[in-house]
């Protein structure tokens, strides 16, 4: 399963947000959780993937969860982006 997000926070996806999505990724155990923007394909169960792919506002990302429980785990990372004003869901 996947969702796209369009990044809206001025500042990116800095430190705080990427925490939070490694968090709630790492809630999942039966899913592996991926961020793909920018030809780059990363775990999201990992801080330093997440803040390896440099994302800032206007950017774009996908989110992809395969496994046990993706569509509980991607709702649970789609909410973290809406929430916490990370990202717009990009349609």
């Amino acid at each position: 399963m996947q969702q796209t997000f369009r990044i809206t926070d001025e500042d990116g996806i800095h430190a705080r947000p990427a925490t939070a999505l490694v968090n709630t990724a790492n809630k999942f155990k039966g899913a592996e959780s991926f961020a793909e923007a920018n030809g780059k394909k990363v775990t999201l169960k990992s801080i330093l993937g997440v803040l390896s792919l440099g994302l800032e506002q206007g950017d774009t990302i996908s989110i992809i969860v395969e496994g046990e429980g993706e569509s509980e785990a991607l709702q649970a990372l789609t909410d973290v982006m809406v929430n916490e004003g990370l990202g717009e869901i990009n349609a």
